[in-house]
C-alpha cells in the first residue's frame, strides 16, 4: 500500500510503500537514518544493519540529498518524531540521482536562494509557508462560499487604469493596446450590481518602482463586493473574513508554524472587535511618536503604518483617509467632502497594510467629475458609468493581499518568500 507521509499514524503496525526524496541521511555504528520527504512531511526511516541484507546497505550509501526513491516498510510509534511515527526499513528502491545538490545545509544569501527558487521551494520552512498559503486560499473561498458569494472571474487584461496610470503594464493586444489588470473591483463592481454579493480571487500587476520589503511586480488578490453595503459593513465582513482564516489556520497548521518558529500566540489573540481609527486620530498617533513633518493629507508609508500597527496586539482599521490620496472611484463622507469613504486594516506586529476598501462612488455625474480630475480617458470608463445609469445603488467592497497576509502570519521578512515564484522590479526568473 502507498502512502502518503501525512497519513502514516493512522498505519501503525503496517507495511506500506513511500514515493518521496532523501532529506537528509546519516549513519551511527550499526544504525543508518534516512529522512523522507514526499511534499506532505518528513518521516525517518531506519535501516537496523544486523537484520537488513547487503543490497539495502548498498543502495543506502548511493543515496544522495534529493535522490528519488521508494521505500518499503514498516510504521511503528515514534514519540519524539514531530508526525508520531518512523519507519522501519524492509527495502529500498533507487528511482534517480541527484549530485551535488546546490542547496546544503551552510547559510545561503537571498540572491543565491531566489536564483534556485524551483529548488529552495523543497525545503522545511518553505513548505510550510505553501501549505499555509494554501489554507488561506481554501479557507477564504469557504468563508464567501458559507455565506453564498458568488464566485466571479475578473479580466487579465483591461482597457485603463484602476488604480493610477504610473503602475501599469502595457502589452499589444492584436492592433490595439491593453493593460494587465491591477485590480478586479471595477469588474466586481458590475457583478455585485448584477448577483448582489460577489468575490473574485486573482492576480494583479503594478509596474512599481519598488525594492522594498513590501512590493512584488504580480500578487494575488481577493476581492468581494456588495451591493447595499456600507463604510462600517465592509469593514465588519473584512474583520469577520480575517477571524474566521486566522482561526481556521491555526486549528489545521501547527506543526507548520513550528517548523517556521513563529511563536503563535499573538494570531490567537486575533478575535473581534479589532481596532478602529479616523486618519486624523492616525496622523495623532504619529506625531506622539516622532513623525513631527508627517502633515495632515500625507499618504502613510511603511514606517508609518509599522509604528502604528505596534501600538496594538489586533489589526486595527484606518477609515476616512483624504479624498486627495484616494482612487478616483472612492466616495466621499457626506459630512466632509475632503474625506473619502475608505479604510486599510492594518496588521499588528509592525506588518502594516494587508487589507484596502471602502464604499464606491454611486452618482454618476459625480463619477464623471472624478474621472476628469484624474486625467483618466472617459472612454475607457462607458461601461462603469453605466452602472450608475442603471439601478445604481449604494455598494462597498475591499482588496485581501494574499502575500501580504500570508508574510504576517508565518512572520517572514520580505513578501518574496510567502509566493512560489516571486516577480519583483529586479526580478523575472525562474
Amino acid at each position: 500500500m502507498s502512502l502518503f507521509i501525512n497519513h502514516l499514524n493512522e498505519h501503525i503496525g503496517e507495511e506500506v510503500e513511500i514515493r518521496g526524496w532523501v532529506y537528509n541521511k546519516r549513519s551511527s555504528g550499526k544504525i543508518s537514518f534516512l529522512l523522507l520527504r514526499d511534499g506532505t512531511g518528513i518521516v525517518q526511516c531506519i535501516i537496523f544493519h544486523p537484520d537488513a541484507n547487503e543490497e539495502i546497505i548498498k543502495v543506502f550509501e548511493t543515496l544522495t540529498i534529493e535522490s528519488g526513491v521508494i521505500v518499503k516498510g514498516k510504521i511503528k510509534k515514534d514519540k519524539r518524531s514531530s508526525i508520531g511515527v518512523e519507519i522501519d526499513i524492509i527495502s529500498i528502491i533507487k528511482i534517480s540521482d541527484s549530485d551535488d545538490y546546490p542547496i546544503t545545509p551552510k547559510e545561503h544569501g537571498p540572491s543565491f536562494l531566489l536564483d534556485n527558487r524551483h529548488l529552495w521551494l523543497r525545503s522545511k520552512k518553505q513548505n510550510a509557508i505553501m501549505n499555509i498559503r494554501s489554507d488561506v486560499i481554501f479557507y477564504a473561498r469557504q468563508f464567501f462560499q458559507e455565506r453564498e458569494f458568488l464566485c466571479i472571474d475578473a479580466p487579465i487584461f483591461t482597457p485603463a487604469a484602476c488604480e493610477g496610470t504610473t503602475t501599469l503594464f502595457e502589452t499589444k493586444y492584436y492592433d490595439d493596446k491593453v493593460y494587465l489588470t491591477q485590480s478586479g473591483q471595477l469588474y466586481m463592481e458590475a457583478a455585485a450590481l448584477a448577483y448582489s454579493k460577489v468575490y473574485c480571487f486573482g492576480p494583479s500587476f503594478r509596474a512599481e518602482k519598488s525594492k522594498t520589503r513590501r512590493h512584488l511586480t504580480e500578487f494575488w488578490q481577493l476581492e468581494p463586493e456588495v451591493a447595499f453595503m456600507n463604510l462600517d459593513e465592509d469593514m465588519e465582513l473584512a474583520e469577520d473574513m480575517i477571524v474566521y482564516i486566522t482561526e481556521n489556520v491555526l486549528n489545521k497548521r501547527e506543526q507548520e508554524f513550528k517548523d517556521l518558529e513563529r511563536d503563535i500566540e499573538p494570531l490567537k489573540k486575533i478575535k473581534k472587535p479589532f481596532y478602529r481609527l479616523t486618519y486624523t486620530e492616525a496622523v495623532d498617533i504619529l506625531h506622539e511618536n516622532g513623525f513631527d513633518d508627517f502633515k495632515w493629507g500625507d499618504d502613510f508609508g511603511a514606517p508609518h503604518e509599522t509604528v502604528i500597527s505596534n501600538k496594538y496586539d489586533k489589526p486595527v482599521f484606518i477609515h476616512r483617509y483624504p479624498s486627495k490620496i484616494k482612487a478616483f472611484y472612492m466616495k466621499r463622507d457626506p459630512k466632509n467632502d475632503e474625506l473619502a469613504l475608505g479604510f486599510d486594516m492594518i496588521a499588528p506586529e509592525g506588518y502594516g497594510e494587508t487589507i484596502g476598501g471602502g464604499q464606491r462612488e454611486d452618482d454618476h455625474d459625480t463619477l464623471v467629475k472624478r474621472i476628469k480630475e484624474h486625467n483618466l480617458p472617459m472612454e475607457a470608463f462607458t461601461w462603469y458609468l453605466d452602472l450608475r445609469k442603471y439601478g445604481s445603488v449604494p455598494h462597498a467592497g475591499f482588496g485581501l493581499g494574499l502575500e501580504r497576509f500570508v508574510q504576517w502570519l508565518t512572520l517572514r521578512n520580505h513578501l518574496r518568500e510567502t509566493i512560489p515564484f516571486p516577480r519583483m522590479m529586479d526580478r523575472k526568473m525562474p
